[in-house]
C-alpha cells in the first residue's frame, strides 16, 4: 500500500507539474501581440519584401518588411540543433534559402518548405565527396530550374517552417524551448497561419546559429 501511495503522490505531483507549466506558458503566450497590431505600432499598412531570419540560438524567427522589423516568433528547431550535415542527423541547415513550396494542408498544419540542399550546400557536399556526380548534377538541375530539390539519400531534405499540428495546444504553450523536429522549424499553429497570407514562393530567408 505504501508503494501504490508513492506512486499515486508521485504521478499527482507530475501532473500538476506540468499543468503548471503549461499554466505559465498560457500566460506568457497571452502577452503576444498579433501581426496586425504590430504592424500598427510601426504604422505600417502593407508589408513590402518580405523576408524571414531565423536564429538557432535564440530560437526566434524574424518577419521584415524591408529592413524593418515587423515581429518576432518562437520556435523548436531539430532534435539536435546544429548545422545540418546528413539526412538523418536531425540537424537544422544554415544558410541563405527561400521558400519553394507551400503547403496549407500538412500532418503539421502548414508547411513552407525551403530549398534545401541549395547550390552552396550541393557545392560542399560535392567537394567533401559527399554526394555522387550524379546526384549533384540531378540536384544542381532541379535548383537552377526553381524547383524545390529532391530529397537526397545524403542530404536529406523535406525541410521548411511549419505547425505543430495535434499537439499545438501543449507544445505551443511550453515555458520552455522543447525541439523535437526532423530538422525543420516549427511554430504555434496560431502564428504559421499569421504568416501564411505574407509569405509566397521565392520569399528569403536567412538561418544563422
Amino acid at each position: 500500500m505504501k508503494i501504490l501511495r508513492n506512486i499515486v503522490l508521485l504521478s499527482g505531483g507530475l501532473i500538476v507539474f506540468i499543468a503548471g507549466c503549461i499554466l505559465y506558458g498560457i500566460i506568457l503566450n497571452i502577452r503576444e501581440i498579433p501581426l496586425s497590431e504590430a504592424m500598427a505600432a510601426l504604422k505600417i499598412d502593407t508589408l513590402k519584401n518580405v523576408s524571414l531570419q531565423v536564429s538557432l540560438s535564440k530560437y526566434r524567427l524574424y518577419l521584415y518588411s524591408d529592413t524593418i522589423l515587423v515581429k518576432k516568433y518562437r520556435f523548436s528547431a531539430g532534435r539536435d540543433n546544429y548545422k545540418k550535415k546528413e539526412a538523418r542527423d536531425k540537424g537544422t541547415p544554415t544558410g541563405n534559402y527561400q521558400i519553394c513550396r507551400i503547403d496549407s494542408v500538412h500532418n503539421f498544419h502548414r508547411h513552407f518548405k525551403i530549398n534545401y540542399p541549395n547550390l552552396k550546400d550541393i557545392d560542399e557536399a560535392f567537394l567533401e565527396k559527399s554526394i555522387s556526380s550524379a546526384e549533384y548534377e540531378k540536384l544542381r538541375k532541379e535548383i537552377l530550374a526553381g524547383d524545390c530539390p529532391s530529397f537526397s539519400n545524403v542530404l536529406g531534405g523535406d525541410i521548411g517552417i511549419h505547425g505543430i499540428g495535434k499537439l499545438n495546444f501543449v507544445f505551443k504553450n511550453l515555458p520552455f524551448i522543447f525541439n523535437w523536429t526532423n530538422g525543420s522549424i516549427a511554430l504555434s499553429d496560431e502564428d504559421i497561419d499569421e504568416l501564411l497570407p505574407v509569405v509566397k514562393n521565392g520569399t528569403q530567408i536567412i538561418i544563422k546559429k
